[in-house]
């Protein structure tokens, strides 16, 4: 039995082998077929289809071009203004920053050093004016009384 079974087995691989030569001639016979069907262009065609690509292809290019020059030049002006404006908000943002937060403030040390000192002035300033004040009010109150 399994002699016959061997006998099979190689029956079947030609066969197999047959088919597939069978297949691969037949493909190439179809392939020849449809090329055969297919119209083919003729040279002023070609000639024509060409040109209308590559002018397509170039007015294409030139729109992106332009459009890619507009957008850079809008972008770089635009971007200079937005990094002026931003450079701006950052420098008052980092006074207020250092002048906010924590530690030793010198800002804010200097500034309330100036408001007090500044404090003190005009107390002494008004101070000074009621003591003349009072000084010529007490000084004209002994005038009369004098008189």
């Amino acid at each position: 039995m399994p002699k016959e079974t061997n006998k099979k087995q190689e029956v079947k691989k030609q066969d197999s082998k047959k088919q597939d030569s069978k297949n691969k001639r037949h493909f190439m016979k179809d392939f020849k077929a449809e090329l055969k069907r297919v119209i083919w262009p003729t040279p002023k065609q070609l000639l024509n289809n060409t040109v209308a690509v590559i002018t397509i292809v170039l007015i294409t290019a030139a729109i992106v071009f332009v459009l890619d020059l507009a957008f850079e030049s809008m972008n770089t002006y635009g971007i200079n203004k937005l990094k002026e404006v931003v450079e701006s908000t950052n420098t008052e943002t980092n006074t207020v920053d250092t002048n906010t937060t924590g530690g030793i403030d010198l800002t804010n040390a200097i500034t309330n050093e100036t408001a007090s000192e500044n404090t003190n002035t005009v107390a002494n300033e008004t101070s000074n004016e009621v003591t003349n004040e009072v000084t010529n009010a007490v000084a004209e109150d002994s005038n009369t009384v004098e008189e």
